[in-house]
């Protein structure tokens, strides 16, 4: 069976989208557990809370800043084989995170680990928007979303339960059989595709991103200076790179869409609020009221059970009355949550504190992301539906990573003291600041965001889904010719 061909309910099409749901599903089980696991990680390889900021945001750097480049590889060498090569990376880099003995290694694994994964996320979904007939694709994008929001609502379960029972360490290694079978599957039952591409790949774009990143991140965790003057040159860098060389990485004139610039400066925002939150919320509920890693983790299931719920009516809200109001509004409950999660404190009860901030946190969010990933791809022609996918998904990595960096330095939260002592200072202000990023996003999506979107709103079960590159190519394209 030729790619572009294959029908939903065919063997063919169970094997491929078993082995995308695996590959893609390590990098979001690995994104819901290593929160869980960084109390147990800075315990063990006593690192402070500047510490555990660069074992997160070292991945999130090369995710990133590479995302478009991973996606561009796929198009031009082939789908399967960059899928493939995400997961040896990736594998690799886990193996190297489970033997770390110190944090600097941990932090330089991790760093790995988000190139491989720039190679697993867009490519997961390239092939599924490759080889699917267009009448089934929406069918399998639907059932890949729904299986990688069950990885993401067990990963806290099993993570938090290996982290109790033996080690940290456990949670980076399991990525490696659940690699190994998809690397297998892959092999046997994908077939390869590429698209017609022509002109050189942007490598100086991919390198001055990074670059920038890495240093504009290093100058907010370590107070900087002089990373702040390079992070500064080298996205002017990728600027000038971008709005002259021939075949950019990131067009620019993408932006020259008002609704475009709103729904991505509203992806920034509520993102950023959400990276921030998720990374404070897990340590206070460990560091602070001593919860184990196991109940940490499954403290926040009602959060990932709302999304998966909830996602596919506000879709369809959205779809009927446009994405403005329900982006609008999604904030402004989200900054709500964040402000009951600012309510955590030492003696405070599950059901009486933590419970509700949670609920009202996930029913926010399930208002928000459907509908502005349908205004993001209402936002562009056709012809750039999938560079907008792809620019909303580097803004929401993006948006955690500076989050992770910049919220703990606002809020005053010191990095280089105890967990314990960093955590309790600023701890309640933090989610206040990023409550009121969600406001800020919802009053930027209030004043840019059309009333009706083109597109056709996907349904996505968890914020890890979101915003995930080509499938949204291909629900965006195939509702406009309908």
């Amino acid at each position: 069976m030729s790619a572009g061909d294959v029908r939903y309910g065919t063997a063919t099409a169970r094997w491929i989208i078993a082995a995308t749901v695996l590959g893609s599903g390590v990098a979001f089980l690995d994104g819901t557990v290593v929160n869980v696991a960084l109390p147990a990680i800075g315990h063990d390889l006593h690192t402070s809370m500047r510490g555990l900021q660069w074992t997160v945001d070292a991945y999130l750097i090369t995710l990133s800043a590479l995302l478009l480049l991973g996606g561009s590889l796929g198009d031009r060498y082939g789908r399967r084989r960059t899928f493939i090569g995400g997961l040896a990376a990736f594998t690799a880099a886990s193996v190297l995170c489970a033997v770390a003995p110190s944090a600097g290694l941990l932090i330089a694994a991790r760093a790995v680990q988000g190139v491989g994964g720039a190679l697993l996320v867009p490519g997961s979904l390239a092939i599924i928007a490759a080889t699917f007939h267009p009448d089934d694709r929406g069918k399998a994008i639907g059932t890949w979303s729904g299986l990688a929001g069950v990885a993401s609502a067990i990963g806290p379960f099993v993570g938090g339960w290996l982290i109790d029972a033996v080690s940290w360490r456990l949670v980076f290694l399991l990525n490696v059989p659940i690699a190994a079978v998809a690397a297998a599957i892959t092999r046997r039952h994908v077939p390869e595709t590429k698209a017609p591409i022509e002109g050189p790949l942007d490598s100086p774009g991919a390198a001055a991103a990074t670059v920038a990143l890495a240093a504009l991140a290093f100058a907010a965790i370590e107070r900087d200076a002089i990373a702040l003057v390079v992070g500064i040159v080298a996205s002017a860098v990728f600027v000038a790179r971008e709005s002259t060389t021939s075949h950019p990485m990131l067009p620019l004139g993408v932006f020259r869409s008002s609704q475009f610039t709103g729904a991505n400066a509203t992806t920034l925002a509520v993102y950023a609020a959400l990276g921030g939150a998720l990374f404070l919320v897990v340590l206070r509920l460990q560091v602070s009221l001593g919860y184990s890693p196991l109940a940490a983790g499954a403290s926040l299931v009602p959060f990932t059970g709302l999304m998966l719920v909830l996602s596919p009516a506000a879709g369809q809200v959205g779809q009927r009355i446009g994405a403005r109001l329900p982006m609008t509004v999604g904030p402004m409950i989200t900054a709500a949550g964040m402000l009951l999660f600012a309510r955590i404190a030492v003696g405070s009860h599950y059901v009486t504190t933590v419970l509700p901030a949670v609920v009202v946190f996930g029913v926010g969010m399930a208002c928000t992301v459907a509908p502005l990933t349908a205004a993001v791809l209402g936002s562009v022609t056709d012809d750039l539906v999938g560079v907008a996918s792809g620019v909303n998904n580097a803004v929401a990595r993006l948006a955690g990573l500076l989050a992770v960096a910049v919220l703990p330095a606002l809020a005053g939260i010191g990095t280089s003291g105890s967990i314990g002592s960093s955590i309790d200072a600023g701890y309640a202000t933090a989610l206040r600041i990023a409550a009121g990023l969600c406001v800020a996003g919802g009053a930027v999506a209030f004043a840019l965001v059309r009333e009706t979107a083109a597109a056709s709103t996907p349904s996505h079960p968890a914020p890890s889904v979101a915003c995930n590159d080509p499938a949204l190519l291909t629900a965006g394209s195939s509702a406009r010719r309908r």
